[in-house]
């Protein structure tokens, strides 16, 4: 941390001598602050628009956090400012700017509660909808989405550019798995596979897609950020939103949640309760051609995920906000099942498994907002820990198989993340901005693994095929830290129809990973370090020639910091026929990502379009080579590759034909590369020895594009109706190439109660039964499968909605991340 001290030294010296540029020529301004006249509390977020006398908008602006707001350059004369806010009256008034003065003050506004209007506002909106902002798209997760599985992994493939591989639950941006996942913009200490499996769909509130992030934000994953906004309730006085469903096909599956606060005066408490409990099965097979052999797969797992969040935010005074909260979240899963191998004329050779895993993941976060006298300058210092504790027992019994003989493995995982930001904003002039920021993000994780098993002696030269000298499996402890340090300053500055932005952002990375493997009479111990300094620049450009056209145009360089799975030595799984590990010496990856976006508003809805290309330095992949100790099994890995290049497009839109349709349409097309090492056998495997195995490097060329549209028809006021489809293209892989897969859902939701207080929804997805995972491949041999999963769910959900009031939330910044995907972790 002296590091860290060090820079927070410098960082403050800096805030101190950051002046202002010199003012530009004097113009007429509009200023005043507005409150709710019932409870007489400032009303954030509220739009202004001033126009002149033919009508025309000339410009505007919203209200900051404590009602106030300041219009500048407004032209002298007669104008008029509207003052509008869902739920309110709407207020317009006359001004004459230069009458009197130039800067004029209209004081306190007060605006009245609107009740005509009230049963249009909603906590949770109806359908979902995509707006593309500067940096980034927001999903809102509506009632539809929420509706359409139990959990975040469920409903991720109804979001445009975004895909989950149902077998090993690794989610992908732009057919990358090299993405970062956050949650409420901070890291999570489980993996992404298992975190999205335990965060409830109903207690989501909205999905960002960062898919060029500026040097603000952490530089990891190459192709962006996915941030999961959950709910944190915010209106004034006591409000709640509760939310249960129930989804099956083989087995049942109930999520429920609810949303409590309490917002009066200087404090809001806030908390959040949600769950995930059911099995879930998922099955398979696997034929190879060169052998005619058949492995089978049967899988059930039964899991309990329970997430908590509480915390309060204390309104000092205008200028100054503390915040805290808390995550918490339980899980309890217990697996089952089988793996079997049928070869020709021999009896069923099976491996059946049970496991049981319990965690814990905690989160502490506290926030100090500071807003300086000056407009739109403030200082905001934030305080994370987060800690995670993890215990997997694993039981294996073989039938039929000479070796290993039954056995159960015993992990202990224990990871600690510290992360500590200062960020300071300085508005330098009307259209200059200046943000500069500090943060120190310190993380250890310590694995240790036990076993009752036997290993092959690896250190007999003579045992080849299951040889017949074992020794006790050595347990083995693995510690890895890695201390981040980072400084970033970004400029930006504004011209009539140009905005643009640059940044950087420097970090000096200390890694530090021991495995130390424990045998009877000895121990053997593998070291690695890498220290490394690295500069991640960005920039930006926006042009916006009207009010129905933008164009932008980004850079950033990015980084793929190996993940906790990826470098751990220790067994991550395995079947009768190949076992994947960890690989300590694994280097970074970088990337340098260039984009350009352009928005068209249209009368009745938007269109969005996009490409971008990437050069990817180091390149991580998979390694696959053939177990010297038994030549019919494999050996998963990674390594870094050459340089490569990657490229796409993407287009998407929300429109509404008619007063009672609605739809979002996306569609994403890109080219992807990958590079491996592959071993195979130059002879057949009954008479193959180690002499036999060849290396070779394979690249594999991808045009992958995938299609999604969903519809919503409002059949009635109350009733609504959904149709949603996607197809996704073929995809070449190092080992095996997937079939295209397709899948349509149906659904319907119908609000009642007072105020459609409450909505009953009901889903039934992959009608057809089309969405299987189907592939073929010949490497290392030549093999075509298929496995399934319970897609053809329905679901039942009912959501309801109590107490009332206007919204006013501690805005929080979203900067962390995760780690590559199947390491890192939750809260």
């Amino acid at each position: 941390m002296k590091k860290f001290a060090l820079l927070c030294a410098i960082f403050f010296c800096a805030i101190s001598n950051a002046q202002p540029l010199n003012n530009e020529t004097r113009t007429g301004s509009i200023s005043g602050k507005i409150l709710d006249a019932s409870l007489n509390e400032p009303l954030p977020y509220v739009n202004l628009i001033i126009k002149n006398e033919a009508n025309e908008t000339i410009t505007g602006g919203i209200s900051l956090e404590d009602g106030t707001f300041n219009i500048t350059k407004v032209p002298e004369g007669k104008v008029f400012i509207t003052i509008q806010y869902i739920g309110f009256k709407t207020i317009t008034k006359q001004i004459n700017v230069g009458e009197s003065s130039f800067d004029i003050n209209l004081g306190d506004i007060l605006l009245i509660e609107d009740i005509a209007n009230l049963d249009e506002v909603t906590v949770v909106a109806q359908v979902s909808t995509i707006q593309q902002k500067v940096d980034r798209k927001v999903i809102t997760v509506g009632k539809d989405l929420t509706t359409a599985g139990a959990t975040a992994s469920d409903i991720m493939n109804n979001i445009p550019s975004v895909s989950i591989n149902q077998q090993t639950g690794n989610i992908s941006l732009r057919g990358n798995e090299n993405v970062r996942v956050m949650v409420d913009g901070k890291l999570s200490n489980v993996p992404v596979a298992q975190l999205l499996k335990q965060i409830p769909s109903t207690s989501i509130k909205s999905i960002e897609l960062i898919t060029n992030p500026s040097a603000k934000y952490n530089p990891e994953g190459m192709s962006g950020i996915i941030n999961i906004i959950l709910h944190k309730n915010t209106n004034i006085g006591f409000n709640g939103n509760l939310n249960v469903g129930l989804t099956e096909e083989i087995n049942a599956r109930f999520n429920s949640s609810i949303d409590l606060n309490y917002r009066n005066g200087k404090f809001n408490l806030f908390g959040n309760y949600g769950n995930n409990i059911g099995n879930s099965a998922n099955y398979g097979r696997i034929e190879r051609l060169d052998d005619n052999s058949v492995q089978l797969f049967d899988f059930l797992n039964n899991n309990k995920s329970h997430l908590y969040k509480a915390g309060i935010d204390f309104y000092m005074n205008d200028n100054n906000t503390l915040s805290f909260f808390t995550n918490q979240n339980k899980y309890d899963g217990v697996g089952s099942g089988s793996t079997g191998v049928q070869y020709v004329n021999q009896p069923l050779q099976e491996q059946i498994f049970d496991n049981y895993t319990d965690n814990l993941s905690s989160q502490y976060n506290g926030v100090f907002n500071h807003k300086f006298k000056k407009e739109g300058e403030k200082l905001d210092i934030e305080f994370d820990y987060s800690k995670f504790k993890q215990d997997e027992i694993a039981n294996f019994n073989f039938f039929n198989i000479a070796f290993p003989p039954n056995y159960s493995d015993f992990v202990n995982t224990k990871r600690d993340q510290t992360v500590a930001n200062i960020d300071y904003i300085n508005p330098l002039s009307e259209k200059v901005n200046l943000e500069i920021g500090l943060e120190a993000r310190l993380f250890e994780t310590n694995m240790d693994y036990n076993s009752t098993g036997l290993s092959i002696n690896e250190n007999q030269d003579d045992i080849i095929n299951n040889g017949d000298e074992y020794i006790p499996t050595p347990s083995t402890n693995f510690n890895y830290k890695r201390d981040i340090y980072s400084a970033y300053a970004t400029y930006s500055k504004s011209f009539e129809k140009w905005t643009v932005q640059v940044g950087v952002r420097a970090e000096t990375v200390n890694e530090d990973a021991n495995a130390i493997k424990n045998y009877e009479n000895t121990s053997e111990a593998t070291s690695f370090k890498n220290d490394y300094l690295q500069l991640y620049p960005s920039a930006f450009f926006t042009y916006t020639p009207g009010e129905k056209n933008s164009y932008q145009a980004s850079f950033s360089r990015r980084v793929d910091r190996p993940g906790l799975e990826q470098v751990n030595p220790i067994r991550e799984w395995s079947t009768p026929l190949i076992s994947s590990f960890g690989n300590p010496e694994l280097q970074p990856q970088f990337t340098n990502s260039f984009e350009i976006n352009y928005t068209r508003k249209l009368e009745k809805g938007s269109i969005t379009s996009g490409v971008f290309y990437r050069i990817i330095e180091d390149e991580i992949n998979r390694v696959l080579f053939i177990d010297r100790l038994d030549l019919n099994k494999s050996i998963l890995s990674f390594d870094n590759f050459n340089n490569t290049t990657a490229y796409g497009m993407e287009l998407s839109s929300n429109y509404r034909p008619t007063s009672w349709w609605s739809l979002n349409a996306s569609f994403d097309l890109y080219s992807k590369k990958q590079t491996g090492i592959v071993e195979t056998l130059n002879a057949p495997i009954e008479t193959a020895t180690p002499n036999d195995i060849l290396l070779s490097t394979i690249e594999v060329d991808n045009i992958v594009w995938n299609f999604r549209v969903f519809n919503n028809f409002k059949a009635t006021k109350k009733l609504n109706l959904s149709l949603f489809s996607m197809y996704r293209g073929e995809e070449k892989g190092l080992q095996i190439n997937r079939k295209p897969m397709f899948m349509v859902n149906t659904g319907l939701r119908y609000s009642f109660l007072e105020d459609d207080r409450a909505t009953f929804s009901f889903n039934y997805n992959d009608i057809f039964n089309t969405m299987k995972f189907k592939f073929d491949g010949d490497r290392p041999f030549p093999s075509v499968g298929e496995f399934n999963w319970e897609s053809n769910t329905w679901n039942i959900a009912l959501s309801y909605r109590f107490g009332g009031g206007k919204y006013r939330a501690l805005q929080r910044k979203n900067r962390d991340n995760n780690e590559k995907s199947g390491g890192g972790g939750f809260i």
